[in-house]
């Protein structure tokens, strides 16, 4: 496979072949796989901050995304973090996107966003692969599944301080052009937000784990809409929108961070206006964008282990995790699991009048951060 095909990797609509694993290809040789990780992110959950934190996972995905226009790139949104596959002819804009964006979650979010760019060879030469396959949500988004066991190794790496990307200088900003997160907080239609993190139980069969997962999924197929946490008619609007602040710090350039509130302001205002009353302005069906919305967002996701967010009952989370301790105690899988009562919605929009937007959905009070944790048996916070 060459850099440019990673476009042109094997696609699949039915997330159930997600643990197909004909259908994944190993990525070029010359490849870089850059990743990024909130450092304490429990801390910025207690203080009720984890908005932020997935604007920082984000905001990664987005700067790569302008540092190096026109290419396609596998990526996958971690809640607190982010991953990404890029080639090495692009190491220098991708290198200095994400000094940028570290520089952009330490000086506007106060937040510790360590970046690392780990060449594949690295990852081979330690016994791991990756391979990318990529899921087709609808004809208008496609989102990248990786197997292979290589990330594991990359997150170990980037977390012992190996390839390093250190911040930018103060000042220096990340292109985030397109970032924005103003929709309301999504609350559970059925009781609870259930994040969920499934991987490889270490020396368990790739087969057998395949099986468990199209357990866990057979599971869920019951739920409406196979437990999509955001409503068919799109995410909740509100004026001022939560994270107006947010996207106020993301977006700004040379002007002050109060002109730039008030100018969003009035922006957010006029779309949560059209959004609000669905009034169509121009081309712009402000429904069918909400709709699509919903279509678009990644509620399920593989990146070498099983991630969701899913909108289910008490009882069908009971039953889930239940099922899942009996896979875990036979040592075919490990897995973290959090509940909650909203989920959070972290939108890319290169284009409103396009439906190839891009959002990105989490545990709104802790979501993957916090079911990685009970993946690493890890405490919870108090």
């Amino acid at each position: 496979m060459t850099e440019s095909s990673h476009a042109e990797a094997s696609v699949f609509d039915r997330f159930e072949r997600v643990v197909d694993p004909s259908l994944y290809r190993p990525l070029p040789e010359d490849d870089l796989i850059g990743m990024t990780d909130v450092v304490n992110s429990t801390r910025a959950i207690q203080d009720g901050r984890y908005k932020a934190v997935n604007m920082a996972g984000a905001a990664a995905i987005t700067a790569v995304m302008n540092a190096v226009p026109g290419e396609s790139f596998p990526f996958v949104f971690g809640g607190d973090g982010a991953t990404l596959a890029v080639s090495l002819r692009h190491e220098a804009p991708v290198r200095d996107a994400l000094a940028r964006t570290s520089a952009f979650a330490r000086d506007e979010l106060g937040l510790d966003l360590r970046a690392a760019l780990i060449p594949l060879s690295a990852v081979r030469a330690a016994g791991g692969d990756v391979r990318l396959a990529w899921f087709e949500p609808n004809p208008h988004v496609r989102y990248a599944m990786f197997s292979g066991g290589g990330l594991v190794f990359a997150e170990q790496a980037m977390k012992a301080g190996r390839f390093a990307i250190d911040a930018a200088p103060v000042g220096q900003r990340p292109d985030l052009a397109g970032l924005s997160c103003r929709y309301m907080p999504v609350a559970s239609r059925n009781g609870v937000i259930l994040s969920l993190i499934v991987k490889l139980a270490e020396g368990a069969r790739e087969s057998e784990f395949a099986r468990a997962v199209m357990d866990i999924l057979s599971m869920l197929r019951a739920l409406d809409r196979d437990g999509h946490p955001v409503p068919a008619e799109g995410p909740p609007v509100n004026w001022p929108p939560q994270g107006l602040d947010l996207e106020a710090r993301a977006s700004r350039r040379s002007e002050s961070l109060a002109l730039r509130k008030f100018k969003l302001r009035l922006i957010t205002a006029a779309s949560w206006f059209i959004l609000k009353t669905g009034m169509k302005v121009g081309s712009f069906d402000p429904a069918h964008y909400r709709r699509q919305t919903t279509q678009n967002t990644d509620f399920r996701k593989f990146d070498d282990g099983l991630r969701m967010t899913i909108d289910c009952s008490a009882e069908t989370a009971d039953s889930v995790e239940r099922r899942l301790g009996e896979l875990r105690a036979s040592g075919v899988l490990s897995f973290g699991a959090f509940r909650q009562k909203q989920a959070l919605v972290t939108c890319i929009v290169p284009d409103p009048m396009h439906d190839d937007h891009m959002h990105f959905v989490d545990g709104a009070e802790g979501g993957y951060a916090l079911a990685a944790r009970m993946l690493k048996g890890e405490a919870m916070p108090a």
